[in-house]
């Protein structure tokens, strides 16, 4: 039993303890619980383009930004973030079912101490495959220079918890690489008789970018990722700002559609082949496009009025040109399947999220991300 008395003091067993220094040391405990990192948490890693940037193009000189209204209007401070979604994007959500707070931007000053023991975010809008894709966006953080940020974040987390610790926490981690749509979007079919349309037959450069992703995502195994979910490209075709260049009737464009009919079973292989080159199941394949499909194709299913018109913009399908604050501003953002002319809305990608957590073999190939933190917690 406890006995406080008047002048604050606890006794037990005969020890006696000044309550205020014990409230000192609880919070102090408080404070280092709250600045370790969880002992089953597993740091999360994000590579690719404006589906996951989380906000580094926002410390770039670059038109590829999202960093002012109505870009996240829906998200938690009902501020843009440079997320191009209006609230949270697929990283935001794999985060949330990993039990662990949003990857920071790499290029964000608060990342630093143990802040980067959750991960990082190397994600820049306008990116693909190629360096030459997205050119028009000026200064973008391209995927090899991403890969090398990768390399300086190693470097970074070796001075807080050594290197064998480093080694450890990046080969248990979630890796996330969304490229490709932009190869075709910003490259191939920007502009008609584009110098890589005149290079390349369409078959010819599906082949070609393949080639060169699988480079990528071998440098990626090189660098410690074990666990790396590869989303193939999604509906471009379909998206408002391709209805609103190429579609008379609100139908999909077949030629991008061609794209990603070719691509993306070709980008399954590619992961199927490293994987046994490998010899254990590194790579997962995502098919985000089938994903897509599902709620464009059938939006009512979904709880959508529209997957055809964007939430934000203006012209046909509200398909052209940035979403500002002068734009067309649809009042209930969980009735459209997509927020900005190329971008789900954070609704749909809540739809795409859980298909890769529980998506059968017609979404991820070789297993979905429920399986394999499943199969990660038995090891």
């Amino acid at each position: 039993m406890f006995y406080i008395t008047s002048s604050i003091i606890i006794h037990k067993m005969g020890c006696s303890f000044s309550f205020s220094a014990l409230w000192m040391v609880f919070n102090l405990v408080l404070a280092l619980s709250a600045m370790a990192p969880r002992a089953d948490a597993r740091a999360f890693f994000v590579f690719g383009d404006s589906l996951v940037d989380n906000g580094n193009n926002n410390y770039l000189a670059t038109s590829a930004r999202a960093d002012s209204p109505p870009y996240g209007i829906d998200y938690p401070t009902h501020r843009p973030t440079g997320r191009f979604s209006n609230g949270l994007n697929i990283p935001d959500l794999i985060s949330e079912q990993l039990g662990t707070e949003p990857t920071r931007a790499y290029l964000d000053p608060s990342l630093r101490g143990n802040n980067l023991l959750v991960g990082a975010n190397f994600a820049s809008a306008g990116v693909g495959i190629l360096n030459d894709t997205g050119i028009q966006f000026l200064n973008i953080i391209r995927i090899a220079q991403q890969l090398e940020y990768f390399q300086q974040y190693q470097t970074r987390v070796s001075r807080l918890i050594g290197s064998a610790g480093t080694q450890r926490l990046v080969n248990e981690a979630l890796v996330l690489i969304t490229l490709g749509g932009n190869d075709f979007v910003n490259n191939y079919y920007l502009v008609p008789f584009s110098a890589r349309s005149r290079q390349f037959s369409l078959p010819d450069y599906v082949r070609y970018i393949l080639s060169e992703y699988r480079k990528v995502l071998r440098r990626l195994y090189e660098l410690g990722a074990r666990r790396v979910l590869v989303t193939g490209t999604g509906p471009m075709g379909c998206v408002p700002g391709e209805l609103a260049r190429r579609s008379r009737t609100g139908e999909c464009d077949v030629e991008l559609q061609r794209a990603g009919a070719l691509y993306n079973p070709q980008l399954i292989q590619m992961v199927n082949g490293l994987n046994s080159e490998i010899g254990s199941d590194v790579f997962i394949a995502a098919n985000t496009m089938q994903m897509s499909f599902d709620f464009i194709f059938n939006p009512q299913a979904y709880g959508f009025v529209t997957s055809k018109i964007a939430c934000c913009g203006q012209g046909p399908y509200n398909g052209i040109g940035l979403c500002t604050p002068l734009s067309n501003l649809c009042p209930n953002r969980d009735l459209y399947g997509f927020w900005d002319a190329f971008h789900p809305s954070e609704k749909a990608n809540r739809i795409i999220a859980q298909r890769l957590f529980t998506g059968d073999d017609k979404y991820m190939t070789p297993m979905n991300l429920s399986t394999v933190l499943a199969l990660d917690t038995k090891t």
